[in-house]
């Protein structure tokens, strides 16, 4: 397999909406380079990117896919990813990696949610865009109202390249106003011939040709003299402005396909090895310090692992971008994020499930190891004394979560190791193994991630397995202080059990003072785990409790704070003050006063009017001004407290606080409510006190549990 120089290699992802095109125009972009010598369809399952059998099923891409073309002696890694938010975690990896974006628009839909949702991560990483609209046959096709959403939601740095001379059934040429050629496509696509523009278009073409030259003029002073002096760039010099333009994100040139029928994608393939940044040019990564890591063909090797993925009969195949020196297999590195020495094994490129040897990966490259045995998402491999540490890809917070629950007993091993692996593969799915809700709760992307999650389960890791609605983890405190007493008496024959404890139990606010008609001896000030603190005070005289039991009551008054006398979950934002008690000059001990205490603050925190909080979430719905009404109206009816309301480019953002259980299934609610055009993102807030009615239902459900 040949090598390629940094210079020669272009790494470019596809983003765009699901059913926007990006498989099928991958699979042209593959056919045109004769990487393939038939073209697959997504109907008939056959395309080389979306090859897992669940893609096929659902025809849709669920992976992300990588491949590679030779186009006129460049190297063209190509990475196709899904266009359904709930799979946002097979496209981040990618753009962190890519040098440029390719934005598949449908004609007949223009500027989708899903397209606006991975605009932003392309910012975050700085990738240079361009834009595709594809689907210009379709009967509903509007070019030139794609273009002007198109510019209304990224920007007046959308640039037409090109347009279509007609659209629908008639499709079949493409006006470019950079060559200010047509190119006229047989019936069955291929290539073009090149035609003069026709009259009816020429001052169509003349006008978008100038203000091409302006944008490209304005971001660079030396052309923009030249501009001012002659009046017009030459191709050349428009070719070098779009380059310089395109690698500072200050333009992104817009083109026009019809992938199905192979027409365009060779024009755009051109523009990728002429214009398009090569890995040396992109947005250099950043080392975990902040500091820029520039890329060096002749410096010592550094990788980044950015995927993973295993095949039963092969391990993991895990993927990596070189970002300085060469790579080849039987390299002795370190793990710079474990500070492990590893082993590269077998080097391969990818195209789609095929592997192909390689001997050696140099910088700007992306690859893939099998047999790494010390090698995760994120880590930075280097030779021995470069510590270098790449930044980290940061996956997005999740919006759904489940509990999962086996049918077999004796399974749980091999369910932790299903979930482990399932999450080395898609770090965007995060798995909780809750001692408080005693369940494994599984957090994910949306309803689709999870039912990927469950079919993954029970086919590939032949599990058993129960999806079941999550417990809610709930915080207890109080609103009043009350003095508790409680004496255990045990004696069944031999030594006895004895200990008495009178607490003040209070709810703890900071610089409280302490209690009046009390002599504070010692204050312990715990940090908890689940939020809050426990404030415990020894007010003990006349010492009719050792010292050595308060270690022993604490642990008491700690033991059921972690199993909340309300709802089994974790209290919190308490003080309690031990000042009274007895003992025993031989039945005390230990145990005893760990029971006493536990009752005692058991008993003491009913009566202290308790109050049940529960976990409140920031979220952010983007949305179209049009369901605007039914979004917030729905909102109202899950308790959310709207906080605010922004536009954002053409859609609106809502800002809303709404309890975790209300927001069970809201994506899937959303996107229902929405036809799709709406997504949200959420992140823990703050806890707050529930209403009446909830708290009661969820004691009363406690209680009937502990009556089991």
């Amino acid at each position: 397999m040949k090598v390629y120089d940094p210079a020669r290699i272009r790494n470019v992802v596809l983003l765009g909406h699901s059913g926007s095109g990006k498989t099928t125009l991958a699979e042209t972009m593959l056919f045109e380079a004769g990487a393939i010598n038939r073209r697959g369809t997504i109907e008939e399952g056959n395309t080389v990117s979306d090859y897992h059998e669940l893609e096929k099923e659902k025809e849709k891409s669920i992976y992300s896919s990588f491949m590679n073309l030779d186009w006129r002696g460049h190297k063209i890694n190509l990475i196709d990813t899904p266009g359904t938010s709930d799979y946002v975690g097979e496209v981040v990896g990618p753009l962190r990696v890519a040098d440029t974006a390719i934005f598949t628009l449908n004609a007949e839909n223009g500027v989708e949610v899903g397209t606006d949702s991975l605009w932003k991560y392309a910012r975050k990483y700085e990738v240079s865009s361009i834009f595709v609209v594809n689907k210009l046959d379709n009967e509903r096709s509007d070019f030139w109202q794609t273009v002007q959403e198109a510019k209304e939601h990224f920007g007046r740095e959308v640039t037409v390249v090109q347009f279509p001379y007609s659209e629908g059934n008639d499709f079949h040429a493409i006006v470019d106003v950079l060559r200010m050629t047509m190119y006229e496509f047989p019936e069955g696509g291929g290539k073009p011939d090149k035609l003069p523009i026709p009259d009816s278009l020429k001052d169509k073409a003349e006008k978008l040709h100038q203000e091409l030259i302006e944008i490209i003029a304005e971001n660079d002073e030396s052309l923009m003299e030249i501009y001012f002096e002659h009046g017009e760039l030459d191709e050349e010099q428009m070719e070098e402005g779009l380059h310089l333009s395109l690698v500072k994100g200050q333009i992104h040139p817009l083109f026009c396909v019809c992938a199905a029928r192979n027409m365009g994608t060779g024009r755009v393939m051109g523009f990728l090895d002429d214009i398009a940044p090569n890995p040396l040019e992109g947005n250099a990564p950043k080392s975990q310090n902040g500091d820029d890591f520039e890329l060096d063909p002749d410096g010592k090797p550094v990788l980044f692992l950015f995927k993973t993925y295993s095949e039963s009969h092969v391990g993991d195949l895990i993927y990596f971008k070189q970002y300085s020196g060469s790579s080849v297999a039987g390299m002795d590195l370190m793990n710079n994020s474990t500070s492990n020495s590893v082993r590269l094994g077998s080097l391969y490129l990818t195209e789609g499930h095929k592997r192909i040897s390689i001997n050696e990966i140099k910088t700007g490259d992306i690859g893939a190891v099998v047999k790494l045995k010390d090698g995760e998402v994120n880590h930075t491999l280097s030779e021995k004394g470069n510590n270098i540490v790449l930044e980290e890809i940061e996956f997005p917070p999740t919006t759904i979560r489940t509990a999962v629950k086996l049918t077999n007993e004796g399974d749980e091993d091999k369910l932790g190791n299903a979930l482990h692996q399932i999450h080395r593969e898609d770090p965007s799915i995060i798995i909780e193994h809750s001692q408080e809700l005693r369940q494994i709760i599984i957090h994910a992307q949306g309803e689709e991630h999870l039912g990927v999650i469950e079919h993954q389960l029970r086919n590939r890791f032949k599990l058993d397995v129960e999806f079941i609605t999550p417990k809610i983890p709930y915080r207890e405190s109080i609103t009043t202080q009350v003095r508790s007493k409680y004496k255990h008496k045990k004696q069944s024959g031999g030594a006895g059990q004895y200990a008495e404890v009178e607490l003040l139990i209070e709810p703890y606010e900071e610089g409280m003072a302490d209690p009046p008609d009390m002599k504070v001896r010692n204050t312990d000030v715990h940090d908890l785990p689940w939020g809050g603190k426990l404030v415990f005070n020894n007010c003990i005289v006349g010492g009719v409790i050792d010292n050595r039991f308060m270690p022993a009551i604490l642990k008491g008054v700690m033991e059921k704070m972690q199993n909340g006398p309300m709802s089994g979950c974790c209290a919190r934002d308490i003080r309690v003050s031990v000042f009274d008690g007895s003992m025993h000059s031989v039945d005390s001990n230990e145990a005893a006063f760990k029971t006493a205490a536990r009752m005692a603050f058991r008993d003491g925190f009913l009566k202290a009017n308790p109050k049940l909080l529960e976990p409140i979430y920031e979220i952010e719905v983007i949305v179209p001004q049009d369901y605007m009404g039914e979004v917030l109206s729905d909102l109202g009816t899950r308790r959310g407290q709207v906080q605010g309301m922004d536009a954002e480019g053409a859609l609106q953002k809502i800002k809303a606080h709404v309890p975790l259980e209300e927001l069970d299934h809201y994506s899937t609610s959303l996107k229902s409510m929405t036809q799709g055009s709406a997504t949200y993102n959420r992140t823990f807030s703050h806890y707050a006190q529930v209403p009446f009615d909830v708290q009661e239902r969820v004691m009363k459900e406690n209680a009937e549990l502990e009556e089991v």
